[in-house]
């Protein structure tokens, strides 16, 4: 332990073989009990890794989980040596066999157009046959299929995701081909920020659905990336681990294949978009990490057939010209791609997921709801102050929102209240209009038939007039016309036993006559006898 200065040293003390290295040189590793000591500082450095039975896992998570005894060496701290064996030393092991137990969970998104195999390489990856249909070009839109398998391998234990971005590329209209996707991983680290705001978090048995990796599958064109595929990765790259690979690497020729992966990287740079680059922090594979970094993007093929080559069962694709191995390092990728993806980096990266993009997300989410870790001169806050001043910046607003929702509400009751006294008015004038053309027309009506009753009065008056003139008039000329009637002479024709007689009245007194002479009769009608002719 001389020669440490940090005042931030931790000291631990392990008695079985282990081996920790920060991102830049080993400084922790021995074992029978010998003390080892890792600085603080070096932490700083990136993250540790620790190896025990045949798994490495991250120093971050073991120093957090463990809780090993920290002995400041600097000012008011000293060390303290053990007497004898505790017994801490064991809690490694008890954090591997619960990591065991407890299983692994591992989300993979394929993004790439319809028929570039997606489904039969993630088949290939994993050796077995996962559940699907394969889908149409006549999707409207893209959507996401989301499918969780639980894989077993030896003792331990895999949630596998696999999400499938159906109907990529086959829109006429591209533009916003990627949203969805980008939708779809917000929301994961949304519902995980969630989960984790919450007062009584469940997180060890919360499913994390945060996508870990991302497949992005490149058409073997040979010539150079769409415009597609530079947008959604450049739109993807701050959210999630982008791992280009070319699809169906066998439809083009392996000079053609060399050229291609030297354009799409060339294309990515120029573009600035950040692809996963496989960790070279770790001494231990950071040789074959830092080779396949160069390797990239992956020229892979994909296939679940198997043909018997010599004495073994080998994943092949069979053409009229020959047979590709899948798993020939010769013939493609595959094998880089299944090595650096599962066996060497998967926990790499699930923890880029977690402390890169899911704490970018996390920050500016927080930011947006007013989070600070600082006050505006640069001081810490804590959690509570955090609360209470935008609590406090809540009600402010709140108050002040109220405030002009009341002038608001004042100033549209008073222009209410002024539209309808001036419209009361217009009524008020209106009815007074009405009423003046109603009292004329009724002044009208009365002068009309004022004139009309004294028109009927002086008809009546003329009437009577007239009514007594004539009254006067045939009293006196009564006798008159008793004379004239004397004077007037009737002629009365008719038929007695079958004959035509005729009678003529006259003042002496009826006379009668036939139709050829006339006869005298007797001056009594009462006694008037007929005589025939």
């Amino acid at each position: 332990m001389h020669g440490w200065n940090c005042p931030h040293s931790y000291f631990i003390t392990r008695t079985s073989d282990y081996s920790i290295k920060t991102r830049n040189r080993c400084v922790l590793g021995g074992g029978g009990g010998r003390e080892s000591v890792v600085s603080a500082c070096d932490m700083k450095c990136g993250i540790t890794y620790f190896k025990t039975a045949g798994i490495v896992l991250s120093s971050l998570h073991v120093l957090a989980y463990l809780n090993l005894p920290i002995i400041c060496k600097g000012e008011g701290c000293r060390t303290v040596p053990l007497a004898g064996h505790v017994g801490f030393d064991s809690l490694p092991d008890q954090l591997v066999n619960q990591s065991i137990s407890q299983g692994f969970c591992f989300n993979i998104l394929c993004v790439g157009e319809t028929g570039l195999g997606k489904s039969t390489l993630m088949d290939t990856l994993f050796n077995t046959k996962f559940e699907g249909e394969p889908a149409t070009h006549t999707q409207p839109g893209v959507q996401l299929q989301s499918n969780t398998y639980d894989l077993q391998e030896s003792n331990v234990g895999l949630k596998l995701t696999i999400v499938s971005t159906v109907g990529f590329g086959d829109q006429i209209n591209k533009e916003d081909s990627y949203r969805p996707i980008v939708e779809f991983i917000d929301a994961q680290f949304e519902a995980y920020l969630q989960e984790e705001l919450k007062i009584r978090r469940l997180l060890h048995n919360y499913h994390d659905s945060r996508i870990h990796a991302c497949l992005y599958f490149i058409a073997p064109t040979g010539h150079s990336l769409k415009s597609l595929d530079l947008v959604t990765m450049k739109k993807l790259d701050s959210k999630v681990n982008v791992i280009p690979i070319i699809a169906k690497s066998d439809a083009i020729s392996k000079s053609e294949l060399t050229k291609f992966k030297i354009k799409i990287t060339s294309e990515l740079v120029s573009n600035g978009v950040q692809i996963y680059q496989f960790p070279m922090d770790d001494e231990a594979v950071a040789e074959v990490n830092g080779t396949m970094n160069a390797h990239l993007p992956f020229a892979v093929i994909g296939s679940t057939e198997e043909l018997k080559i010599g004495n073994k069962m080998v994943k092949v694709r069979q053409y009229p010209w020959g047979t590709v191995q899948v798993e020939n390092e010769a013939h493609c990728d595959f094998v880089k791609l299944r090595e650096m993806l599962i066996r060497v980096n998967m926990e790499d990266l699930r923890e880029q997921t977690h402390s890169r993009h899911y704490e970018l997300y996390r920050r500016c989410k927080l930011e947006e709801m007013g989070f600070k870790d600082t006050d505006p001169d640069s001081k810490p806050f804590s959690l509570q102050e955090t609360y209470e001043a935008k609590r406090n910046e809540f009600l402010g607003e709140l108050q002040k929102k109220e405030e002009e929702m009341r002038q608001m509400f004042v100033q549209r009751v008073k222009e209410k209240e002024a539209e309808l006294k001036e419209a009361e008015k217009e009524l008020h004038e209106k009815f007074d209009r009405l009423k003046k053309l109603h009292q004329d027309e009724k002044k009208k009506l009365e002068d009309k038939k004022k004139s009309l009753d004294d028109e009927v009065n002086a008809f009546k008056q003329r009437k009577t007039a007239a009514e007594l003139l004539q009254s006067q008039g045939s009293q006196a000329g009564g006798s008159q016309t008793l004379k004239r009637d004397k004077e007037k002479k009737n002629f009365y024709c008719f038929t007695v036993n079958s004959a035509v007689c005729c009678m003529l009245h006259e003042t002496q007194g009826p006379v009668w006559a036939s139709c050829r002479r006339p006869f005298p009769v007797q001056q009594s009608w009462a006694s008037l006898s007929l005589i025939p002719p």
